[in-house]
């Protein structure tokens, strides 16, 4: 009985050391911390960085409104925070990254007083009203080796992960044709959101299928915007639109709608090569088809549909990334020039782009 009890005191003791060494060794958390509640997808990343708690320390959110702050505390997903001013998060010395959740108007100016600060950031869609602003908040963040991750949220969805593999790799052949659309049946609220921003829907949502266009195609040649008003001339919101983005053997279409009652399910994203085309709806449902003139990696030969497993976090993906990026285990995949390059597509597309404005 002694020796069984001094072997499984020494297991145990074993045991507590190698916890505390595991301890010492294992990757600390990221502390962040957000600033602005204003942007729609606000409180989804707040719940996400506080999800990944393995990952995160959240320290501190910053909201000068104070409708939208008061909205906020009375939110389960910021329970508990400490409430502190935009300067006092940009001055904490020991936080390596802010969430930019501002409403899009304050964007760029908050994004680039957090890179002079020395701060990476998580900068939500689109990311800026004036190109110049954008282009100068990116350029910064280049030079001083800081990353801007935009929250384009296909990027991360296995679906499009897919896509992208499939076209790097050239399973479609030469791409002849893209078509995208994005839409929903917007509310009073949105409707007002919608009027104060120049191009509309086009430029505050279809965003995200345009930044996947870019990054499968590269940046186009021309745009060419069109806006359809469906309540126009009591009522000028832009809420449905469609741009066509040219390029050399190439067209890409993309419409955004929000006048759609069946705008979330109907939502999709259709490529076609001339070996094949792929397509994704409805959007972010990890669901589509696959066809190919020639079988490719684990993809047979001919029509097939597929059906990839969604994270339950919508932008849980986006955030481990960061937390690689941060910790210095890889680069982002997306530069600054893609981003710029997607800023003034996105411009261009929703018809208000003035060059450097």
């Amino acid at each position: 009985m002694m020796q069984r009890r001094t072997m499984i005191q020494g297991m145990a003791g074993a045991v507590a050391g190698m916890a505390a060494a595991n301890a010492q060794t294992a990757t600390p958390k990221i502390r962040i911390a957000q600033i602005g509640t204003g942007h729609a997808h606000a409180s989804g990343k707040m719940a996400a960085m506080r999800s990944l708690s393995d990952l995160y320390d959240v320290v501190g959110v910053s909201e000068s409104d104070a409708t939208r702050r008061a909205s906020a505390e009375k939110s389960d997903t910021y329970a508990g925070l400490p409430w502190k001013t935009e300067a006092e998060i940009l001055a904490l010395p020991d936080l390596p990254v802010i969430a930019v959740e501002t409403q899009v108007g304050d964007s760029a100016r908050v994004a680039m007083a957090a890179i002079q600060a020395g701060k990476h950031i998580h900068l939500d869609k689109p990311g800026a009203l004036e190109h110049g602003a954008f282009v100068a908040m990116r350029t910064a963040a280049e030079q001083k080796n800081l990353t801007v991750q935009m929250g384009y949220m296909l990027r991360y969805n296995p679906a499009f992960e897919l896509m992208m593999k499939v076209v790097k790799e050239g399973w479609l052949g030469e791409i002849t044709e893209i078509d995208a659309m994005i839409g929903k049946l917007a509310d009073p609220s949105t409707r007002g959101v919608l009027r104060k921003l120049p191009g509309g829907g086009m430029f505050e949502l279809a965003c995200h299928v345009i930044d996947m266009v870019v990054t499968l195609m590269g940046p186009p040649q021309t745009v060419t915007a069109f806006s359809t008003p469906t309540r126009a001339p009591g009522d000028t919101v832009e809420d449905n639109q469609m741009a066509v983005l040219a390029y050399p053997k190439a067209t890409a279409v993309v419409r955004c709608n929000h006048a759609d009652p069946f705008g979330g399910p109907r939502r999709c994203f259709r490529i076609v090569g001339t070996e094949g085309y792929m397509e994704v709806e409805p959007l972010e449902s990890g669901r589509g088809t696959l066809a190919l003139t020639k079988a490719q990696g684990s993809y047979k030969k001919g029509v097939q549909a597929f059906q990839l497993d969604v994270p339950k976090g919508r932008y849980d993906g986006e955030f481990r990334d960061l937390a690689q990026i941060i910790h210095g285990e890889k680069k982002l995949a997306w530069s600054a020039a893609h981003d710029i390059a997607v800023h003034e597509t996105v411009l261009r597309a929703a018809g208000v782009w003035t060059a450097g404005k």
